[in-house]
């Protein structure tokens, strides 16, 4: 039986914490979860290991010292789940604007002999918050099924989609190492090396919606600093073909 491992990265989720661990446990999955805090100064972290302790074997927590941002989180998460022996790993917000109901639909794509699905907003059959004005669903639409697809020239929807399952091998064929960005457009280069790299990518359909606790990290400067960083991301990798994929775990 595959191994799933849930890599959850936090700051200032407090009031989210309990509620999310405890809905993905519900799941009718074997998963295990690993937090990865980046000091919260609202207490996320201690919050994680009260849980963890209360599930042993099942939530584990990985302290980071500083608010390093979203990618280098993930990029330590991912390593370290990868060293835990996890075969399926899914990356998720823990606000509940990914919905943990997804996760079997997101790992039968997988075993269906896909290395990467996504959880897409822009797929055909999803959607986002009834509550996004006209301008923020157009401009997250045309970054996505146009500006983004375009320009990398990648069969994806949802690029910065932060919802996710890969393969081990494909997390380990991408060589972490080589992703640099941060923020938002670290989901977009995610994307774009499993695409470069040959890895089979998919989507499923998902609905979006807003997060109900604790304050959105998402701004307007953090978007469209997002779009310029595209054109780095497309410069870096565009020589990537599956020759150059990473064969050894991380140490």
């Amino acid at each position: 039986m595959s191994k799933i491992m849930v890599v959850l990265p936090t700051y200032n989720e407090a009031e989210n914490i309990g509620a999310i661990t405890d809905a993905l446990l519900a799941l009718p999955l074997d998963l295990s979860i690993l937090v990865v805090d980046d000091n919260s100064p609202d207490g996320t972290g201690q919050l994680a290991e009260e849980i963890a302790a209360r599930q042993r074997g099942r939530v584990s927590v990985m302290h980071r010292t500083d608010k390093a941002g979203l990618g280098p989180a993930y990029i330590a998460g991912f390593k370290e789940a990868l060293n835990l022996g996890a075969d399926y790993i899914i990356q998720m917000d823990a606000d509940f604007s990914h919905q943990p109901k997804y996760i079997a639909d997101m790992v039968a794509k997988l075993e269906g002999g896909y290395d990467l699905v996504i959880a897409s907003r822009f797929t055909r059959g999803g959607g986002v918050d009834e509550e996004w004005s006209i301008y923020r669903k157009l401009l997250s639409w045309f970054a996505n099924r146009v500006y983004i697809r375009l320009l990398l020239n990648i069969p994806v929807s949802d690029a910065t989609a932060g919802y996710r399952i890969w393969r081990r091998e494909t997390l380990i064929g991408l060589d972490l190492e080589r992703v640099r960005s941060n923020g938002y457009v670290f989901q977009v280069e995610m994307a774009y090396v499993a695409c470069r790299l040959g890895f089979r990518v998919s989507e499923i359909p998902i609905y979006f919606p807003d997060r109900q606790r604790g304050e959105s990290k998402m701004d307007l400067r953090i978007q469209l600093e997002a779009a310029l960083r595209v054109w780095q991301v497309m410069a870096r990798h565009r020589g990537l073909n599956p020759t150059r994929r990473r064969t050894t775990v991380y140490s």
